[in-house]
């Protein structure tokens, strides 16, 4: 199900809260967190059945390995090997449902066999869900951080439907304790007024921006060949705008949604198109992935202490997995390795990066970020070098394909502009106009205004902020005609 669709605003979200706060005002809390947990499955299972039976085998799975080593195996041999099946199983399915077709192509590349591709459908959620589980086996092995939890707990963690399908990836004891404070089990106002406004923002975030950059995205990749200089430049920052604002809509919807429940989830997105070096870049970006790496990882590897050689080849190694945990193509592996190396040289350079102007490095930071989701959204890694050729062949010529873009631009939010104040639409029947005007805004919106986490702190209702989340709601549903899922959807 998507957070983006009328059966999700209008009818799942409305029954979950009820039913929810419902079972908790007749003091039926552990029926409440079951309620809670079937409408996640619910959620879940929505678009395909079979999804169901492979995250509820994972759970019970990981459930009962995880507390035969906390009870029954505390130490020696048997407790270590149980560790390890669990961590093959986890990786194993990670591996089959997302990478097998991925193998058998490469296997029959490099030995000229001819194994036949098993298209086999990538659960969704499923590398996200799995990170969850394997952060809490791993501190369940280690002894770390871990209580034992009672069944429907632990399923509630994995399950909680505003983070299941693309995070953020949340960790058992930042969950798991929010559910059992009994202060959480009556409605809050404040939290559904602050959970209501980033849920608002969020909305607008994905349907009014992100969507409508992703139609120049779309027309810009589908032929790359007729892509000239500018249609190049245009179709990667409309990427770079449309993945932006994807995946922070996300999260504040998320986050919103998270609220509403009473329950606070980390930050995930902290206004990363404001970083001044790639290090920083990825203290902003997908926060809780880094974490993942750096805590389960990286630290395990020796992180920093070991030398700096051994540094540098942790940070590249971790990097290289996240490429890889983006996806069964090579453009992610190259992707991943391009910020492999962009963070090693921050690295080595930092003294001197840091004494440079401040500016200066944003730019070349933003532009190292746009160049490699090239690399990130082409469809393989010959068509990201013709992109980039495209990018430096400095041919202005042949507009045809800059006319289907600006046509993009053509929405219906502005027919209504038009019809409300008919003077407005002398201004905008040159549409290069629009074009530049709504990027000069986009990007306004990135750099001057507040993230959502910001807005949530200091949020209190008046007219001016009920106005506008009424405002940003109305003018999203009434965009919903054409629903498309989340770009992380996919990873």
């Amino acid at each position: 199900m998507l957070f983006n669709s009328y059966i999700f605003i209008f009818a799942f979200l409305p029954i979950s809260l009820l039913g929810y706060f419902g079972l908790h005002k007749l003091k039926k809390h552990t029926l409440a967190k079951v309620f809670l947990c079937i409408m996640s499955l619910v959620f879940y299972a929505y678009f395909n059945l079979s999804y169901l039976a492979i995250i509820v085998s994972s759970i019970i799975i990981n459930f009962l390995g995880s507390k035969y080593i906390l009870n029954k195996f505390k130490q020696g041999r048997v407790k270590k090997l149980l560790f390890i099946i669990l961590l093959l199983l986890n990786i194993g399915i990670l591996v089959y449902y997302k990478y097998f077709d991925f193998i058998l192509l490469n296997i029959n590349t490099v030995f000229k066999s001819s194994f036949d591709a098993m298209n086999i459908l990538l659960p969704l959620g499923i590398s996200f869900f799995t990170f969850q589980q394997l952060s809490f086996v791993i501190d369940s092995y280690k002894g770390k951080k871990v209580v034992e939890y009672k069944f429907i707990d632990y399923a509630l963690f994995v399950t909680f439907f505003p983070q299941l399908i693309a995070g953020p990836i949340v960790l058992h004891d930042e969950i798991v304790p929010q559910f059992e404070d009994e202060e959480n089990h009556k409605i809050k106002t404040e939290n559904m007024a602050k959970g209501l406004m980033a849920f608002a923002f969020g909305l607008a975030k994905k349907v009014l921006i992100a969507d409508l950059f992703g139609n120049v995205v779309s027309l810009g990749f589908q032929d790359i060949n007729s892509l000239n200089t500018l249609t190049a430049l245009l179709t990667m920052f409309s990427y770079t705008i449309q993945i932006y604002f994807d995946f922070s809509g996300y999260c504040d919807m998320a986050t919103g949604i998270a609220l509403m429940f009473n329950v606070k989830l980390p930050m995930n997105f902290n206004s990363p198109y404001k970083a001044i070096t790639i290090v920083d870049f990825w203290k902003r970006w997908h926060i809780t992935l880094t974490r993942f790496f750096t805590e389960y990882v990286y630290i395990p590897l020796g992180g920093n202490r070991k030398g700096k050689i051994r540094t540098y080849i942790n940070v590249f190694i971790i990097f290289l997995l996240s490429g890889i945990w983006h996806g069964a193509n090579y453009t992610f592996i190259v992707w991943g390795i391009m910020h492999g190396i962009g963070n090693i040289i921050t690295r080595i350079f930092k003294e001197k990066i840091e004494k440079q102007n401040i500016v200066l490095m944003w730019v070349i930071t933003f532009v190292f970020i746009n160049l490699t989701w090239v690399m990130f959204r082409a469809n393989s890694v010959s068509e990201a070098i013709l992109f980039y050729k495209k990018l430096i062949c400095f041919n202005f010529n042949d507009m045809t394909l800059l006319t289907n873009i600006i046509d993009t631009f053509n929405i219906v939010e502005i027919t209504w502009i038009y019809e409300i104040l008919p003077n407005v639409k002398a201004l905008f029947t040159n549409y290069h106009i629009l074009v530049q005007m709504f990027i000069i805004f986009v990007f306004i919106a990135i750099l001057g205004m507040k993230n959502t986490n910001e807005r949530i702190e200091s949020f209190k209702p008046n007219k001016r902020t009920v106005a506008v989340v009424a405002i940003l709601i109305v003018a999203s549903i009434m965009s919903l005609s054409q629903v498309s899922t989340f770009l992380y959807f996919n990873f």
